[in-house]
């Protein structure tokens, strides 16, 4: 994991970007970002587990340092909490909303700016991906900090929203935010730092979204050839649609044999889906603007039982700008966002240290959660790169077992430091393949 970091350029990239330092002695900032991925890697899930991994000393001398204490890492995430960032939020807050995004600090920047070039660098390890589909997606991470707000879901916590790259399986962007926060606020500000962070290789750009995307000033800016902060050209998007009263009327009114089965049989339901005509009256559709293609989706029982809300029938509706799919395509084509970010979500809150926020302070929780996408992408960043072909799917607790926490013995021998590990001699060449695979990807 530690030659993965470095040899990605990880450590030069955080010299360039993250300053917290504030006295010449101590650890630097790109030794304690390396610590904080090294926990993610070995399980750790909260800062005290750091005093857990420094009593291991063959780690320390394999990769050169020791590993902070947690006081030390502690106060190494509260230099990215900005209380004056906050304030001027609230200040800035109309009357009639309570709910905010207060601006990152600088340091907090410089960590996004990492990740960007950790996204570019393994772009040109892959330069022969073209394509880029760009998945956003809000998530609930429970918390019982006294300054964690109420979501949705009635319990306290945050809901930050995130942007995977699909086809690298690569968190581009992130963004804490407060649990009150909804997800339909300001999604076009996640998604242009996502279409910014995607390497120049790429030349075909996609979108998809759930019903918070269904907002008008993301929408237009997908739409907009020439948008500022944003690639030109075309963005081919599908979003699931908030159901209006005119659009439910337009679904319902869609003939019988018009609809079509869709995807694999489901035992217990039926699922169709159809074209819709329906063009909405919204004022934010702008009148020189094409026109955005509606799909819906029918699902219903096959015994004719009843749902848990007492309909027989559900109804969904995508909306979308691709014109040339056909119905069923478009409609499996959007529901696969289900496999990348949902996943996403979950490995870095369940796998990795993403899901137990260490403190109060708001901007040391969000560095936090930052670090344990930077560690997503490197451990992406490794199978790919290194790895063989059927671990590219392998969740971190599949690479801790057959990698990560093989126990080790360090040994002095002639001059030499060397690293015995007792197991399969196929397995030790693998170790070796790795990182010499590693090696060349940046000299």
């Amino acid at each position: 994991m530690v030659e993965a970091f470095r040899a990605f350029g990880l450590p030069g990239s955080i010299k360039r970007h993250v300053h917290t330092k504030q006295r010449q002695r101590g650890y630097d900032e790109g030794t304690l970002v390396e610590s904080f991925v090294i926990l993610n890697a070995a399980g750790g899930d909260c800062i005290d587990d750091f005093d857990s991994l420094r009593q291991d000393d063959g780690l320390a001398e394999l990769i050169g340092h020791e590993l902070p204490c947690s006081t030390t890492a502690r106060n190494f995430l509260y230099q990215f909490h900005d209380e004056g960032a906050i304030e001027q939020a609230q200040k800035e807050l109309p009357m009639d909303q309570v709910a905010y995004v207060p601006g990152e600090s600088e340091p907090l920047r410089g960590l996004a700016a990492v990740n960007r070039d950790l996204v570019q660098a393994l772009g040109q390890r892959c330069p022969g991906q073209k394509i880029a589909t760009v998945d956003l997606d809000s998530t609930l991470i429970e918390s019982r900090k006294r300054e964690a707000l109420p979501t949705y879901e009635g319990y306290r916590g945050y809901q930050p929203m995130m942007a995977v790259w699909a086809e690298m399986d690569l968190v581009v962007a992130d963004e804490f935010r407060d649990g009150n926060v909804p997800a339909i606020m300001d999604p076009l500000r996640v998604a242009k730092r996502a279409f910014a962070a995607l390497p120049s290789s790429v030349t075909t750009y996609y979108f998809r979204g759930d019903s918070a995307c269904h907002e008008g000033e993301l929408l237009g800016w997908l739409r907009d050839e020439n948008r500022k902060g944003g690639p030109s050209g075309p963005i081919g998007f599908a979003v699931s649609a908030r159901m209006s009263e005119g659009l439910r009327q337009a679904v319902a009114a869609v003939p019988q044999d018009a609809w079509q089965a869709y995807g694999a049989e489901h035992v217990s339901e039926i699922r169709e889906c159809a074209e819709v005509a329906y063009v909405p009256s919204e004022k934010t559709e702008r009148k020189d603007s094409k026109p955005l293609r509606y799909v819906a989706i029918r699902i219903r029982r096959r015994q004719k039982e009843l749902f848990e809300d007492g309909s027989r029938v559900r109804h969904f509706a995508v909306v979308t700008n691709i014109w040339d799919w056909a119905v069923a395509r478009l409609i499996e084509w959007h529901r696969e966002k289900a496999g990348t970010i949902e996943i996403v979500n979950d490995v870095i809150k369940n796998e990795l240290a993403g899901g137990v926020m260490p403190c109060g302070r708001f901007g040391a929780d969000a560095a936090w959660l930052r670090l344990a996408v930077i560690s997503h992408n490197v451990l992406t960043g490794l199978k790919r790169v290194a790895m063989k072909p059927e671990m590219l799917n392998a969740r971190p607790k599949r690479l801790r077992f057959l990698y990560l926490n093989v126990p080790g013995k360090v040994i002095h021998h002639a001059r030499k430091l060397l690293l015995r590990i007792k197991t399969a001699a196929e397995h030790v060449a693998e170790f070796l393949e790795i990182i010499k695979l590693l090696q060349p990807a940046f000299g």
